[in-house]
């Protein structure tokens, strides 16, 4: 009896967690660029379990002696899926949609004196003053960190007056005075191993040490060509959340969940019904 409570409290706990990967699905459909996670389970391992009296054995029996009992499951791993979101258009010239799954804006995020560059699929770009040079302003995500280009952090001039972001990625500024400035291009990477990325919070994704793992940089992540990049300007990508789906399968483990719990409380009656026998 024990065996059985344990087997399903194991698994309860493990279901718990695609109950939470599902919430977060769900909690994120709205979240421009983000991507679901699918839970993947496996068995835990086997006990063979021999209840058959030796040397007995059972007449005409196709089976060897003994059964095997599982130990429950667990949640292997939760993969990240790269569908292609809806691309919502926008209007606003620094709202920018990736048209080609596993592409990615790659930024330069600080934290302290730590600078790193780190992958997102969020295109919602906002301007913000150079702390360096009043006539600069620097294209930046919402939380504030720097959209890199071929020549590192974009900047366009502060007297412009119409910006201009091709589908192969060049930011060309329009000027007050009529004539047009080439600024950068932004770079755009191609994560061919996305399972191997950490999320960071924020829509943002950094790749673990690679020489732990003994993983060449180029066989993870490579920068796109600007011809083979394909963007689109004042529109962004929505979540590839299908909520319908995640509902589904939220009722699936729900319910996978009760028949668990239903299994204990069974497991807790069978006991109680054989300690009570005089």
């Amino acid at each position: 009896m024990n065996l059985s409570m344990l087997t399903a409290s194991s698994t309860m706990g493990q279901l718990q967690k695609k109950i939470d990967t599902i919430s977060n699905n769900m909690a994120n459909s709205s979240t421009t660029g983000y991507k679901r996670r699918d839970s993947q389970f496996s068995d835990l391992l086997f006990q063979q379990v021999n209840n058959q009296p030796q040397p007995y054995h059972e007449i005409n029996r196709q089976t060897p002696n003994g059964i095997r009992v599982g130990s429950g499951a667990k949640v292997a791993q939760t993969n990240i899926r790269m569908d292609q979101g809806a691309v919502q258009t926008t209007g606003r010239a620094l709202d920018l949609a990736l048209n080609d799954k596993g592409q990615f804006f790659q930024i330069q995020v600080s934290n302290g004196n730590v600078v790193s560059n780190q992958l997102t699929r969020d295109g919602a770009f906002y301007l913000t003053p150079s702390s360096t040079n009043p006539d600069l302003l620097n294209v930046v995500t919402s939380e504030g960190h720097y959209l890199l280009g071929n020549n590192g952090p974009i900047t366009i001039p502060a007297n412009y007056s119409e910006i201009i972001i091709n589908q192969n990625g060049q930011v060309v500024a329009q000027m007050a005075n009529g004539t047009s400035q080439v600024i950068d291009t932004i770079e755009i990477a191609t994560v061919h191993r996305p399972q191997l990325l950490q999320q960071m919070g924020d829509n943002r994704f950094a790749l673990p040490n690679l020489a732990e793992l003994d993983i060449n940089q180029a066989d993870v992540i490579e920068i796109v060509n600007p011809a083979a990049v394909r963007m689109t300007q004042g529109a962004l990508e929505g979540s590839n959340v299908d909520l319908a789906k995640e509902m589904s399968d939220l009722l699936v483990a729900q319910r996978s969940y009760q028949f668990n719990a239903k299994a204990i409380n069974l497991s807790d009656q069978m006991m109680g019904l054989i300690n009570g026998i005089r």
